[in-house]
This record gives C-alpha cells, sequence and structure tokens, in this order.
C-alpha cells in the first residue's frame, strides 16, 4: 500500500481510475526461510537411503489385491474423508463468493400499486434495471480472493494427505489384523503344547515315572495357555472391528483376515530431504494457508484506503395523481460514492493485528511441519535398519527355541529333565514366536510410515500426478 498510488480524476465527460497492484504470495522457499531460518535442511538424509526419486504407487509393493480391495472401499465410504471432501467443496464456494464481490450487481427494481396515498401525493410504480459495483481501487477485495484461492488450494492438499492417511491406516490395520490372526493360530497351538504336556505328566505318573506336582503344573500352564488364547481372538476380533470402521462396514468382526503377513518389499527410493518438504501434501497445505494468511493483512492494510462505488440505472416509471394527469416515461440514473475510513474506535489497526498475528502462526506452523516430516522420514528410515537386523536375530532365536524345546520334552519323556525345564523351554519358545510375529509386521507398519512421510502417492498413474502437484496459486 505504501508505494501503491490511486488518482480519481472527475471531468465532465471522463473518469480515469488507476488501481493499486497487490503484492505476490510468498513463495515455497520464502516460507522455509521464515519458518525454519536456523535449519539448514542437507542435501542427502543423514541414515542410508536410496536417493533416488520416489515413485507413486507404493501400496503396489505389497503385492496384497486383498488390501488394495480394503483401500479402495475406504476410500469410497470412509466418513472422515466425506468430512475432507466436504470441506474442499465449501472452500471452492468461498472462491465464487470472493470473486463474486469484484464484479457488478445487477437486479431489477420493481414497484406496483392500486393508488395514490393522497390526492396531492403521486404514486410512482414500474421498473428498473439496476447495478452496482464497487471499484476495487486498492486491492482489498482482491486480496480475500485471494486468499480464498489459498484456502482453498490447502483444503485441496488437506484432501489428498487424508486419502493418503486413510490409505495407511488401512494397511497398518490390515497388517495388525493379520498379526493378531497369527496369534490366535499360535495361542491355540501352544493350549495344544500344554495339552498334551498334561497328558504326558499323566502318563509319566501312571508308570510310576512322575510325581502329581508335575501334573498339577502341567495343568496350570495349560489354563494359563487357554486363558492367553481368549484374550488373543479377543485383541484379533477388535482389530477387524477398527478395520471395518476405516473402510466403512459395520464393526463385525467378519472380515477374514490373511493367513500369514505380506512379504517385506524390497528397497524404497527416498529421494531428497528438501523434495520431501515440496511433495508432502501437509506441507502444501501449511504453504497456501500461510499465502492466504499474507492476503489476509494485505486485505486489512487496504481497508484504510477510501472505497468507491458507481450505481446505475434504467427503467420506466408510471406517475400516477388525481390532480394531474398521468405520466409514463423512460428514466435513467447514475451515482457515485466515496466512504474515507477517517476513524473506528482502532478497529482498522486492530484487524492488522490480528491477520498479522495468524500470519505469523501460519508460518510457525509450518515450521512446526516441516521439522516433524524431516523427523518422520529420519525415523522410519532408522526403524527399516534396526528392524530388518532384529528380524534376522530373532528368526534364528525361534528356530534354536523350539529345537532346545523338543529336545527337552524328549528328554522329560525319557526321564532325563524335569516338568519345570520342559516348560521354561517352552514358554522361551514362544515368546521367541511372538516377538518374531511383532517384528514382522513391524516392519511393514514402519513401511508404510516411510511412504506416508516420503509424500509418496499410494496408487500409480494421473491420480498420483494430481495429488502430488503442488497448486499453482492465483493469477495476480
Amino acid at each position: 500500500m505504501g508505494r501503491c498510488r490511486a488518482s480519481l480524476i472527475l471531468g465532465l465527460g471522463a473518469t480515469v481510475l488507476v488501481g493499486c497492484v497487490t503484492k505476490p504470495e510468498p513463495k515455497a522457499e520464502d516460507v522455509r526461510a521464515l519458518a525454519i531460518p536456523h535449519v539448514a535442511v542437507p542435501q542427502a538424509w543423514s541414515m542410508q537411503a536410496n536417493p533416488a526419486p520416489v515413485e507413486a504407487g507404493w501400496l503396489a509393493t505389497f503385492g496384497d489385491p486383498q488390501l488394495d480391495a480394503l483401500v479402495n472401499e475406504a476410500l469410497a465410504n470412509n466418513p472422515d474423508l466425506a468430512i475432507a471432501a466436504a470441506r474442499v467443496e465449501q472452500a471452492d464456494a468461498q472462491v465464487d463468493l470472493a470473486t463474486a464481490q469484484l464484479k457488478p450487481a445487477i437486479g431489477i427494481l420493481g414497484r406496483a400499486g392500486s393508488k395514490p396515498v393522497s390526492d396531492l401525493v403521486a404514486m410512482l410504480s414500474g421498473v428498473m434495471l439496476r447495478l452496482t459495483w464497487e471499484i476495487d481501487l486498492w486491492g482489498r477485495l482482491r486480496y480475500a480472493r485471494y486468499a480464498a484461492i489459498a484456502q482453498r488450494d490447502a483444503s485441496g492438499a488437506d484432501y489428498r494427505f487424508a486419502r493418503q492417511s486413510l490409505a495407511a491406516s488401512v494397511a497398518r490395520a490390515w497388517f495388525v489384523a493379520t498379526e493378531t490372526a497369527q496369534q490366535v493360530k499360535l495361542a491355540n497351538t501352544m493350549a495344544g503344547d500344554a495339552e498334551r504336556l498334561v497328558g504326558l505328566s499323566n502318563d509319566r505318573l501312571r508308570v510310576g515315572a512322575g510325581n502329581e506336582t508335575d501334573v498339577l503344573a502341567a495343568r496350570a500352564s495349560q489354563a494359563n495357555y487357554e486363558d492367553a488364547a481368549k484374550q488373543v481372538e479377543l485383541a484379533h476380533r477388535s482389530a477387524l472391528r477398527a478395520l471395518e470402521i476405516l473402510v466403512g462396514r459395520y464393526p463385525s468382526a467378519a472380515i477374514a483376515a490373511r493367513e500369514d503377513l505380506d512379504a517385506f518389499p524390497g528397497p524404497v527410493p527416498t529421494g531428497m530431504p528438501m523434495d520431501a518438504l515440496d511433495r508432502r501434501p501437509d506441507l502444501v497445505a501449511a504453504q497456501r494457508r500461510v499465502a492466504a494468511a499474507f492476503d489476509l493483512v494485505g486485505e486489512a492494510k487496504a481497508s484504510f484506503w477510501p472505497t468507491l462505488g458507481i450505481s446505475a440505472g434504467y427503467g420506466r416509471v408510471s406517475r400516477r395523481s388525481r390532480v394531474a394527469a398521468s405520466v409514463d416515461q423512460t428514466t435513467a440514473s447514475g451515482s457515485a460514492t466515496t466512504v474515507v475510513p477517517i476513524y473506528f474506535g482502532g478497529q482498522l489497526t486492530g484487524n492488522v493485528a490480528l491477520r498479522t498475528a495468524e500470519q505469523h502462526e501460519a508460518i510457525a506452523n509450518y515450521g512446526r511441519l516441516a521439522l516433524q516430516a524431516l523427523d518422520e522420514v529420519e525415523t522410519a528410515l532408522d526403524n527399516e535398519n534396526t528392524l530388518a537386523t532384529r528380524e534376522q536375530l530373532l528368526r534364528e532365536a525361534t528356530e534354536d527355541s523350539r529345537r532346545a524345546a523338543g529336545l527337552t520334552e524328549t528328554s522329560y519323556r525319557i526321564g532325563k529333565s524335569d516338568l519345570r525345564d520342559v516348560m521354561n523351554r517352552q514358554l522361551s519358545a514362544n515368546a521367541a514366536e511372538v516377538a518374531l510375529l511383532a517384528v514382522r509386521r513391524e516392519r511393514l507398519v514402519r513401511r508404510v510410515d516411510l511412504h506416508l512421510a516420503l509424500g509418496g502417492d499410494f496408487v500409480q498413474g494421473d491420480a498420483a500426478a494430481n495429488a502430488e502437484a503442488a497448486p499453482s496459486g492465483a493469477q495476480r
């Protein structure tokens, strides 16, 4: 506004208007410089990663058609996603409303009556075409429109991020449901082993090689394993219901889980840290909200300047009176109105202060999300490396524990070890299997987290390209 100039020259035959040129919105790199000025974003991730560009279509890398179908079902039926879509529609409507303020308003004014109010007061009736228009000299209305466009862009990015987050949530819930299904099978196997151990202790008692204490301990162990199986079955049904809620079904725990967890996919390209900041839809949304806040500051500052409105009318009017002849005539009118702000009790300066504070908040929020995004990628990469090592160690531990449990049970059969050794070996073997299953599921979940943190879309083709494309912003 400081350098903006507007001149209004009224003459007999001409009106010359020179409007204010609005300032451009800050670009993504400008927002980053303001939001995280003391953070040097490196060229590569600190954890070991593949620097190739991030690819869309990560859902297909799991090779699970049932998971693909569940994600598609969630996209069609999930209520939270429907809410995000409705917010995009609302933002579109706000843009239309803001755009309408820049255009003339045209309407028809009509008046009719049966008779004059009195003999001396004539009655006017007729129809006029009326035009009113506020000329945006200082950019106040344009700033409002740009802010609405930026908010619409942010809502669109929010919707894209909601889609990606929903696909990731379905994948995580699917892996948890599969893990709990495997835990149910494992718990039932454990209960079966405990039952078999009860029979074995009874056999030893009958032939005089065992004692009643072993029988009671075996029965107690069997009861504990059966109780654990019931708990795992409940956890599995809860996992299925959580998955059904995500895909928009009635929570009846009726989805059939896989018999085993998906195979872990191959390495994933991670791109560069700066690319992730530009690609992630939630950061695109935050950047566009900074732009909207900038435009609202411009709108508030433009409110200090005078407003100019023009109006015009054209129509047919009838004048009817009891004491004079009726007159029908065509009429036209035109006027211009200006309002110069002088004193509003601090309202204008308060509005500028409010909008400026909102802009500071939007910038700080972008900085928070940017650091969070970088941390999510680094953490996911760290987890990938650590969990891969843990899975290998636990796989070896599970195999060794099972072999040791088998050998101890054989020794117990021939009387070379006691029941306590057998139970301890079984407990160790079962714990190793449960830990291995948990790590396998955790690896899959963390891979999903990595894809979400990188901002790559879960589908390929035009949908992915549209989802990753940053909004261009308003044309100024």
